[in-house]
Parts: C-alpha cells; sequence; structure tokens
C-alpha cells in the first residue's frame, strides 16, 4: 500500500496521545509485559510512523513493564528449503559458505515489518542470540526475556517465549491474525500430536569470534491450524478485538492462550 493510499484511506491520524489512549482502552497497562505482532499499514496514517507507535507503547508500559517483539531472520537458513523465493540449487553453497554470522547488534530482521526492525535498533532494546529466531526486548524484565536463548528450542522452552510465559506477559495482534501469532509455537513445542516429528535447521553464526555454518536438531513447525485455533480460543473466552488506530487489534493473556493452544492441538492436530 503506497503512502499515498494509506493517507486517502486514513480518516485522521494517529498521534502518540491517540495510540496511547488505545492501548490502555485496549486493556495495556503500566508494569505488563506485552510481546506485540504488528501491521503498521491497518493502522492508519500516523504522524512520526512507527517510531511514534514504539513511543506510546513505551509510555502506557513505563519502564516497570517490558516490550517485546519477533526479530527473526528466516534468511539464515539453509537455501535448500527456502520458498519465498526458492533459489536454483547451485546458488545453494555459496550461499551456506558466504552468508555473514548472526550477530544480535547488527543483523536486519527478515519480514517483521518496519516496526521490528527500528525497534531492535531502538536505545536499550535487548535482542537473543539466536541465528533464525531472535526477539527483541525493552524494559524490567528484557534480560530475563532474552538471555540464554538456546539452539535447538528456537521457539520453545528455551525461548523468549517461554520467559514471556514465566513472567505471565500478554500478546498482542496489532493490525495482524493469529497465522502471526508466534506464542502459538510455544504451545506446539508443548503438545502431543501423532504428526509431531523433528526438523535440522542450519544457519552462519559465531562461534568463539569465527564464523560457522553449523547444523541443529529442533521441533517441524507449522501455522498451518494458527487461524483455526485463533479463532477457537476467542470464542472460548467469548472475545471482541479493539481497536488501535483503524487496525483491528488483540490483547490476550499469553499463559492462558497457551495453556488452551496446547490442549487443542493435543486433540485436534493429526
Amino acid at each position: 500500500m503506497s503512502e499515498d493510499h494509506l493517507v486517502q484511506h486514513t480518516l485522521f491520524p494517529n498521534t502518540v496521545p491517540s495510540l496511547v489512549a488505545d492501548f490502555q482502552a485496549l486493556g495495556l497497562h503500566a508494569g505488563d509485559t506485552v510481546i506485540v505482532h504488528s501491521s503498521m499499514r491497518q493502522m492508519g496514517w500516523t504522524v512520526g510512523g512507527p517510531a511514534a507507535v514504539i513511543e506510546a507503547l513505551m509510555t502506557v508500559l513505563t519502564p516497570t513493564g517490558t516490550l517485546v517483539m519477533p526479530t527473526h531472520t528466516s534468511d539464515n537458513s539453509d537455501p535448500a528449503l527456502w520458498e519465498n523465493p526458492p533459489v536454483p540449487e547451485a546458488w545453494w553453497q555459496p550461499i551456506r559458505d558466504h552468508m555473514p554470522a548472526f550477530q544480535p547488534e547488527l543483523t536486519p530482521t527478515r519480514g517483521m515489518g518496519v516496526m521490528p526492525e527500528l525497534f531492535r535498533r531502538w536505545p536499550d532494546v535487548k535482542r537473543s542470540n539466536h541465528p533464525q529466531t531472535s526477539f527483541a526486548a525493552w524494559g524490567h524484565h528484557a534480560d530475563f526475556i532474552t538471555a540464554n536463548h538456546r539452539l535447538g528450542e528456537g521457539l520453545g522452552e528455551g525461548s523468549p517465549l517461554a520467559r514471556i510465559y514465566d513472567v505471565e506477559g500478554k500478546v498482542m495482534l496489532l493490525g495482524v491474525t493469529h497465522d502471526r501469532n508466534t506464542s502459538l509455537h510455544l504451545a506446539e513445542y508443548r503438545a502431543t500430536f501423532p504428526s509431531k516429528g523433528p526438523a535440522i535447521c542450519s544457519a552462519a553464526l559465531l562461534v568463539e569470534g569465527r564464523r560457522e555454518w553449523l547444523a541443529w536438531d529442533d521441533s517441524d513447525i507449522s501455522t498451518d491450524d494458527f487461524e483455526q485455533l485463533g479463532a477457537a480460543y476467542e470464542q472460548h473466552i467469548a472475545y471482541t478485538p479493539g481497536k488501535v488506530g483503524q487496525a483491528t487489534t488483540r490483547l490476550f493473556n499469553q499463559r492462558a492462550l497457551v495453556d488452551f493452544a496446547t490442549t487443542w492441538m493435543t486433540q485436534n492436530r493429526p
């Protein structure tokens, strides 16, 4: 969507004060821990763009709260598995040989949107050290959430998602739907179902200061049923989404959502 199109389809511009009011009306409070998945274009035209949204979130949370965003780097992976887009087989080995090693302070996000990319570079933001599924965090629990992100548990027990669960955080879907809800992957790791299987992952990372291409075992994951699962949860709790700017927005207790999703996957996945 072009900026001209966005302006034409915005009734009134969002500002930091209007966004603060919208976040508070949604149920976000000072001291909360929240992981935000977002689409700027769904919100309408915003004075200051993504920086204004981040400022509004931090204003509501205050330094006693914690803001988290996914900062994933899906391009640092085996090119033989790429689909969007795929690359010729003749490219695979050169990519494996020359992909820059993941560095939390330098490596850009891929496919996360403009807000997480800005957020990861924000002052005092911490980023977990996972070459594919890192998360960035600011505020009271930032160090706890981003520390010790285990290589073989990218979205599982050794990930920031589990640490958000530990501190009873929240999930915000800002203009996006459950297919972007990474917390459902934590439930996927915890659930038991017949088709559950392993995955072999690989990426470029620094080992004692040297770039290496490493492979590791993890769990196979899928978002194919996340929309169905999310709809079932919303029906279960009789949830009505709110609005932030023009974006349909959802705010959930992450622990309750993950517990429901774990049971739902165990009962419904083949």
